[in-house]
């Protein structure tokens, strides 16, 4: 039987509880499973400002998948250091968004950096502080979603009458060349450049590290976990976790609000 040496989990919906918090016992896994020398890693949809306040609110210092994939952050002196980014390149990321606009008119979009994020004013006109932890009110704005400091790693795309899953559904079903679209269960869609994922963030860590992916359990509840899930040597997916999830998973474990992650942390701890 092949030993779990790394487990990435997914944040909202999967180590969070509803409340978007990191419980004390969940907090309390991922500390014991460090000091036994299981590695883990945080693999999110989220940016690197929101992850850093997360680690900080429950003392992480590990790494972590952000953007889907396209930034790696290293946490361990407590501030989150970018030591890789896979960015989408601006002209394709201005053709997706005119062939999404083509496709689903209406549609309205952002740009998102390693640490900045830009929207068309139509699009911040849609956001709740919760959406992407900034506030609307203060959010940079332009028209045309340009990071002129920085590259663009993934751009968002909401609706104001079509949902976030049927927007990335559609968009899915017609084929966006040189990007992919996946959808965390927030209420946009997100495209990454092509091949870029959680899967394929989790395996560059991997391979600096020397963790096969059969050492690997990976933890998720929406569509973009499902390359790191297919990926990762063992599935694991908390019971509130969507049906397409579900799906593929070897392990159910207890919903987020029942502490699952640290549950499935708890007993490898056990094991060591």
């Amino acid at each position: 039987m092949v030993s779990i040496r790394l487990v990435a989990t997914d944040l909202d919906g999967t180590l969070l509880n509803s409340d978007r918090a990191v419980s004390s016992r969940t907090a309390a896994a991922m500390a014991a499973a460090s000091e036994v020398g299981i590695v883990v890693v945080w693999a999110t949809a989220r940016a690197q400002h929101s992850v850093h306040t997360l680690a900080a609110s429950c003392g992480f210092r590990g790494f972590a998948v952000a953007a889907n994939g396209a930034v790696l952050l290293d946490l361990a002196d407590g501030t989150p250091k970018v030591i890789d980014v896979q960015p989408l390149p601006t002209h394709i990321a201005h053709e997706t968004m005119s062939r999404v606009r083509a496709l689903v008119p209406g549609t309205v979009f952002a740009a998102v950096g390693p640490t900045r994020f830009v929207a068309d004013p139509d699009y911040a006109a849609l956001c709740e502080f919760t959406d992407h932890h900034r506030d609307p009110a203060t959010m940079e704005l332009s028209d045309s979603s340009v990071l002129d400091t920085e590259p663009i790693v993934k751009i968002v795309a909401r609706h104001p009458d079509v949902t976030s899953e049927n927007l990335f559904r559609t968009v899915a079903a017609a084929g966006m060349p040189q990007v992919t679209p996946t959808h965390s269960g927030a209420p946009y869609l997100e495209m990454a450049a092509d091949g870029v994922t959680k899967a394929s963030g989790l395996s560059r860590l991997c391979a600096q590290w020397g963790i096969d992916p059969s050492e690997v359990a990976a933890c998720g509840d929406a569509i973009n976990d499902l390359p790191m899930l297919l990926w990762a040597g063992l599935a694991l997916c908390p019971a509130n976790a969507a049906a397409d999830t579900l799906a593929v998973a070897d392990t159910i474990l207890p919903s987020n609000d029942d502490h699952g992650v640290a549950t499935y942390l708890e007993s490898l701890v056990t094991l060591v």
